[in-house]
């Protein structure tokens, strides 16, 4: 059974996002190799799904069915996917789709933590994340769910409020950001988002503490 997937194309970097899994999602120079890297990515992915209690595939990283390509942006090149403009974002949810976003969320953020907890405060010294350390890397992802939460109209940003309007998440999108002064995004990417923001730095803490 194939995992469906997008691609989102900038200039210089293409993401590959699996659509219905928050968090797996890889980047590269070419299509090709984004979607090899997420397959590459499968195992790592896998503990954050069995700790949300959804069953990933044993053959999932085996094929992909890109369902769609997006635009990409300098936010893409920068080396975060970028684009809330996908189009199979725009269904509805289900109260059980709700609920297995907020879960899947909530097992990023749970990995994270324990990542953040079992690492030294200084990493290895290398290009990603421009040499952080493992509070500054933390201080960083704090920044980021505060503007994350906003375009889903939360704030402050709490962890159980995020949760929360993404169980209540029935239209596709939130009616507003917490400021009103930006466009909302689409709970399906915004749970992306969140879910590949702390894992993509989990796993950077991973590299860079061994």
């Amino acid at each position: 059974m194939s995992t469906r997937a997008y691609l989102e194309v900038g200039a210089k970097k293409v993401f590959a996002c699996a659509l219905e899994w928050p968090g797996w999602a890889r980047a590269a120079k070419t299509e090709d190799d984004a979607l090899a890297a997420l397959a590459e990515y499968v195992d790592r992915y896998r503990p954050v799904a069995d700790r949300a209690g959804v069953r990933l595939p044993k053959s999932a990283a085996d094929d992909f069915d890109v369902v769609e390509r997006v635009k990409g942006s300098a936010t893409t090149d920068f080396g975060a996917p970028g684009s809330p403009d996908v189009a199979a974002d725009q269904r509805r949810l289900t109260k059980a789709s709700a609920a297995r976003l907020a879960d899947l969320v909530d097992a990023a953020w749970a990995y994270w933590d324990d990542v953040v907890a079992g690492a030294p405060a200084s990493l290895r010294k290398g290009p990603r994340g421009g040499g952080r350390d493992r509070d500054k890397m933390a201080a960083h992802v704090r920044d980021a769910e505060n503007a994350y939460a906003a375009k889903i109209g939360v704030a402050p940003a709490r962890r159980d409020t995020v949760l929360d309007a993404l169980r209540a998440a029935r239209s596709p999108m939130p009616a507003s950001t917490a400021s009103g002064k930006s466009s909302p995004w689409p709970y399906r990417y915004a749970a992306r988002r969140i879910a590949w923001h702390v894992l993509d730095h989990a796993w950077e803490i991973e590299d860079r503490a061994r």
